[in-house]
């Protein structure tokens, strides 16, 4: 693999890659708008993994940054896949300075478990206790911007 770079420089973020992503391929952002996907970039620490220039890989964490963070939008492009991309990325979350000492760290995944728990995820301790709003449809019902 040449050598990967990961930054959490957003100056650096293919944004309409990344909406593109998940507009488009995404099992959780269907439909999502670009100006929603740039707005959730702007208000949260991003991570790009970047081979030659290209954005390969993209992980978002939403944050306080003192005492909560959720985890979001892991994304290893298709043809990336199966090269360690998301293992660097999770070692840069891991290690973000701005992520030391925040009490609860939360993400949701379908799939992905087993690389989760390798940087410490466990299940809910007291899952009585979580309780959300969740609208799965909320970008489809959203049409004020399309690209």
């Amino acid at each position: 693999m040449d050598k990967l770079v990961v930054s959490d420089d957003k100056a650096l973020l293919d944004q309409h890659r990344i909406y593109d992503f998940l507009t488009h391929q995404s099992t959780w952002a269907m439909g999502i708008s670009l100006s929603v996907v740039q707005k959730s970039i702007q208000h949260s620490i991003c991570i790009g993994a970047y081979l030659d220039g290209l954005q390969v890989g993209f992980c978002r964490v939403i944050t306080d940054q003192a005492t909560f963070a959720n985890l979001v939008d892991v994304v290893v492009w298709p043809e990336y896949r199966g090269m360690g991309i998301s293992r660097r990325l999770m070692e840069a979350v891991s290690e973000h300075p701005a992520l030391q000492g925040v009490r609860r760290f939360t993400l949701a995944t379908s799939d992905a478990h087993g690389l989760y728990q390798k940087y410490g995820f466990t299940a809910l301790h007291k899952p009585q206790t979580f309780m959300e709003i969740y609208r799965p449809d909320i970008y489809q019902r959203d049409t004020r911007e399309t690209a």
